[in-house]
């Protein structure tokens, strides 16, 4: 015999809508400013209102773990159609590396099987360039 138990999710009401990179920059800007590097996701409903924002790895001084698992469960739990990830390089220099570009991809393509679109990856950090959008500097088809 199964025990079945319905429960009904609660919809979050929206905040701020998300149309460029600087509005997200807004949300997130804050890390800019820590000292290890950590990965954030940002949910998204169908008009691009932000749903939640999550902290989805904290890792060390150059580097954080990421798996589409962990980043596709909070967007499947927030209800959302699509989502913005972005993290933070404390050096100062928001450059990709060669791995974010690796993972921005990955996460790309799993998106596209739970359909849930990836619309940007954005590196944050401090100074006078203090974020890059990938989806804008063209590195990676989203």
């Amino acid at each position: 015999m199964f025990n079945i138990s319905t429960q009904v999710m609660l919809v979050k009401e929206t905040s701020a809508k998300l149309t460029h990179p600087h509005d997200v920059y807004e949300e997130i800007k804050d890390a800019g400013n820590m000292a290890q590097e950590a990965f954030f996701v940002i949910t998204l409903d169908r008009h691009n209102n932000m749903i939640d924002k999550h902290m989805i790895t904290l890792g060390i001084l150059d580097a954080a773990l990421v798996h589409p698992r962990e980043v596709f469960r909070a967007a499947i739990s927030d209800g959302a159609c699509a989502i913005i990830i972005a993290h933070n390089h404390p050096s100062g220099d928001t450059t990709p590396s060669a791995e974010d570009l690796k993972i921005t991809r990955t996460l790309v393509e799993a998106g596209k099987i739970v359909d849930i679109k990836i619309l940007d990856h954005m590196i944050v950090s401090r100074g006078d360039n203090p974020y890059i959008s990938l989806r804008e500097s063209g590195l990676v088809s989203f």
